[in-house]
């Protein structure tokens, strides 16, 4: 299990929300600090990594769970 510092729930939110939502989130989180994320959206699956990389920030894991699409992303500089 990852360790996380935030979370924010994007379940029944379609692209771009949930890029939108973590970019606000993340944004207010110092570097390093982790944010977990938890989303219905498929879609998330490929916007989320691409934003994070193009971003600076760390995608550290994703993954589907009975809770929905998880991402643990770790805030850059």
């Amino acid at each position: 299990m990852t360790l996380y510092d935030e979370t924010i729930d994007c379940k029944g939110m379609q692209c771009p929300m949930p890029v939108l939502k973590t970019k606000m989130k993340i944004d207010t989180m110092a570097a390093g600090k982790v944010l977990k994320l938890i989303t219905s959206d498929p879609g998330s699956c490929k916007d989320i990594p691409a934003w994070a990389e193009r971003v600076g920030h760390k995608l550290l894991s994703n993954e589907e769970t009975d809770e929905g699409y998880l991402f643990y992303i770790e805030r850059g500089e």
